[in-house]
């Protein structure tokens, strides 16, 4: 464990054993002030004590020294960050990254040198900051909501580890977000603007990309990649009065990977990886350190190596035997704003498409095989599977269902793919509770009104649909009655109670269900895609 700057010891691990990580997480969610993720501090109230808790925690000095890269943006701030960490990693600098939310376990939000940080070290500096608030917050100073304990965390965990670089996301906005008690930052990054959180941030593109560019600081080069004309004016004017350069960062060019491929799947994360690069190249520039030819090999190791659960990532179900049963396979992708879920839509049809490419592939190759074999296929083996789209759905009850869903089903439809069914679940993962990875989502009883009114929507939806859609073509697909385990089941949907009853329904349907794989885009929600990775886990 690193040692304190004061010369003490950070082994705090004598008082983390003998607190169980448990005791840590009921902690934290002592610490949520609201029912919904999204936070009205950010916007505003109270800001300063942000300042008071890094007096408190003695971090003035260690975050003036940080070299740190702050990133905001509505989508593909946590892909840019992601790839920024990568590069600089494999430029040989001890990395630290920050990011939200998270999706299994709360440790994902502290990586170093691209891992989660470890189960004892962050009790270790849990506790330490928990200590000390305690001990002084007041009437006057209250304890920080569970966002800002986090970023302070995490700027106390890079501070004591010592990293090269610390790559912060903003959580949500920029201005009166937890991450910009960052004064000094050596460069500044703002990621793809759309809406949402428009409650909190505004609702247009100029309100929303005047609170992300708060995280502008003067002396502080600044990027941002292609923007609505909207935002660009309002991103150039914030620039233009602190007086500092706005760069736009243009989509990286494939070539130059040498044919290798981007980490993070998607056309769309070109754009990021370009804005990555410039950050990167700033930050080597601006440090004192050479900076590499464009596009070095550390450079192009760190962009295709990158990782980030719940983007783009396709996991099949590991509990099926596709020798006796169907396939099942899951396809995830956070998306919750009516940009990224058109981006989301857009990765899915792709990836099937690929898949089924490859499947008939295969499938051609296994029949030429047979031909020539002794042994040939059996009466009425198939070696092609049919395949079938289902939608797993939930998303926040601040959104707008029928922008999101609309855009999902168009963009779908465009490239000629629709849903054979869709199930409407709410997140078993609790607003009120910070859950570790070795606890399984909830299954008490919960309000579903949001998800019947989403059922509701996609209903309408395909109604209005109809005479445009293939839905004569889809593959029926053969279940027991699932009456006991759904509240309500309509011809294209059904709502389930629970996510677990949702799982168990779709891996009934692949037992039952022989020659058809079942391929499940879970989206809406990134709560709801580490809800589903937790189960499949486990």
């Amino acid at each position: 464990m690193a040692q304190e700057e004061d010369g003490g010891s950070t082994d705090q691990k004598l008082d983390a054993t003998a607190k169980t990580y448990d005791e840590a997480m009921d902690n934290l969610s002592s610490l949520i002030t609201q029912k919904y993720r999204a936070d009205v501090s950010n916007s505003g109230n109270n800001f300063n004590l942000m300042f008071d808790y890094v007096k408190i925690l003695d971090l003035e000095e260690a975050i003036s020294k940080m070299k740190i890269i702050h990133v905001a943006g509505t989508k593909g701030k946590g892909s840019t960050c992601t790839f920024t960490e990568a590069i600089l990693r494999n430029c040989g600098f001890r990395t630290g990254l920050f990011t939200s939310p998270h999706l299994i376990d709360v440790r994902e939000r502290f990586r170093l040198d691209g891992v989660d940080i470890s189960e004892e070290k962050f009790l270790a500096y849990f506790w330490w900051c928990w200590d000390r608030l305690k001990e002084q917050c007041s009437d006057e100073i209250p304890m920080p909501n569970l966002f800002r304990f986090l970023a302070l965390l995490g700027f106390k965990i890079f501070a004591a580890e010592q990293v090269d670089v610390a790559i912060m996301e903003v959580g949500l906005g920029g201005k009166f977000d937890a991450t910009n008690v960052v004064q000094t930052p050596v460069v500044c990054g703002i990621a793809s603007l759309g809406y949402d959180h428009t409650e909190i941030l505004g609702d247009t593109l100029g309100l929303i990309a005047g609170e992300k560019a708060g995280i502008f600081k003067k002396g502080v080069p600044a990027f941002t990649v292609p923007q609505p004309d909207e935002a660009m004016e309002v991103l150039k004017e914030k620039a233009s009065q602190l007086d500092i350069p706005l760069e736009v960062a243009h989509p990286l060019d494939g070539k130059l990977l040498k044919g290798l491929h981007l980490g993070l799947v998607g056309d769309h994360q070109y754009l990021n990886a370009g804005l990555a690069i410039k950050l990167c190249s700033t930050w080597l520039q601006r440090t004192g350190h050479l900076e590499p030819d464009s596009m070095d090999q550390n450079f192009i190791k760190g962009l295709t190596t990158a990782m980030l659960q719940g983007r783009a990532q396709i996991v099949p179900d590991p509990t099926l035997d596709i020798e006796s049963y169907g396939e099942l396979v899951f396809y995830l992708d956070g998306a919750h704003s009516p940009e990224s879920m058109e981006v989301c839509a857009k990765w899915f049809s792709l990836a099937i498409k690929e898949d089924d490419r490859q499947q008939s592939c295969s499938s051609n190759q296994e029949l030429d095989n047979s031909r020539t074999s002794e042994v040939p296929l059996s009466h009425g083996e198939t070696t092609s599977k049919d395949s079938a789209q289902i939608l797993l759905f939930n998303c926040m009850s601040v959104r707008d269902p029928q922008l999101l869903l609309s855009r999902l089903m168009k963009t779908c439809g465009s490239h000629g793919v629709s849903f054979n069914k869709a199930l409407f679940v709410p997140n078993m993962s609790l607003v009120t509770k910070v859950a570790s990875s070795s606890s399984l989502p909830s299954t008490i009883s919960v309000d579903i009104s949001w998800q019947l009114t989403l059922q509701r929507v996609w209903e309408n939806m395909i109604l209005g649909e109809r005479g445009n859609t293939n839905n004569v073509d889809l593959v029926p697909i053969e279940s027991k009655d699932h009456t006991e385990m759904s509240y309500k089941s309509c011809e294209n949907s059904v709502v389930f109670s629970s996510l677990p009853l949702a799982i168990k329904w779709l891996r009934d349907a692949a037992k039952e269900n022989r020659s058809v794989r079942l391929k499940v885009l879970v989206t809406g929600s990134l709560h709801l895609v580490g809800d589903v990775i937790k189960l499949l886990k486990k």
